[in-house]
């Protein structure tokens, strides 16, 4: 009797009775950005979905800090904004400041496989199209010389190549007519390179 009362003790306390179970916590916040009358409520989990659901919980106001659960819930490109807002956001408690394209080309880059991969080298694996991206990050030496060896190439289209070699992806004029039309004319310059021939 005495251990079917410990083990009801035990358990009793992880029984919902009401509630997301993957929520510990909520706080009531002071919304900074909206003024003094405003509030939201901050909450400690995960569930982003079943929050969203809940009853009085206005779910097109409602957003997450976590990219894998914005993801899975919303999509690609609600995942892609959360990264963008999140190094903004802080950035910006740190007293830094940084141009919001480099923000976004961060998250273009960490987005556009169709699902968020990190930037460490085991998210920079998965995007080895591109033999310039694995080696701008870690083990430089290693990814150039087994490029080499395997005699890879790189077609240097991507941002993150052309900054390797300070040049331009495309090369883009603007021409008035006539009529006070703007045309936009952009012209690839891709420069193709060949790790080969880095071995003789």
């Amino acid at each position: 009797m005495y251990y079917v009362l410990q083990s009801l003790k035990d358990n009793l306390p992880k029984v919902v009775v009401q509630g997301i179970p993957e929520v510990s916590r909520a706080v009531i916040h002071i919304d900074e950005q909206t003024g003094k009358n405003k509030y939201k409520l901050l909450v400690e989990g995960d569930n982003l979905r079943s929050v969203m659901a809940t009853h009085g919980v206005n779910g097109n106001r409602t957003t997450s800090n976590n990219t894998y659960e914005v993801e899975k819930t919303l999509g690609i490109e609600a995942a892609r904004s959360t990264i963008i807002n999140e190094i903004q956001y802080t950035m910006v408690n740190h007293g830094m400041s940084i141009d919001r394209r480099h923000v976004m080309l961060l998250a273009d880059l960490m987005s556009y496989k169709g699902e968020i991969l990190g930037i460490t080298r085991f998210g920079l694996a998965k995007m080895k199209e591109s033999v310039l991206m694995l080696a701008s990050f870690e083990k430089t030496a290693d990814h150039l010389f087994d490029a080499a060896y395997f005699g890879q190439k790189d077609s240097v289209c991507g941002e993150f190549q052309a900054s390797s070699f300070n040049s331009r992806i495309t090369e883009i004029q603007l021409l008035d007519n006539k009529e006070n039309t703007v045309f936009l004319l952009s012209k690839n310059i891709c420069p193709f390179h060949d790790f080969s021939h880095s071995l003789h």
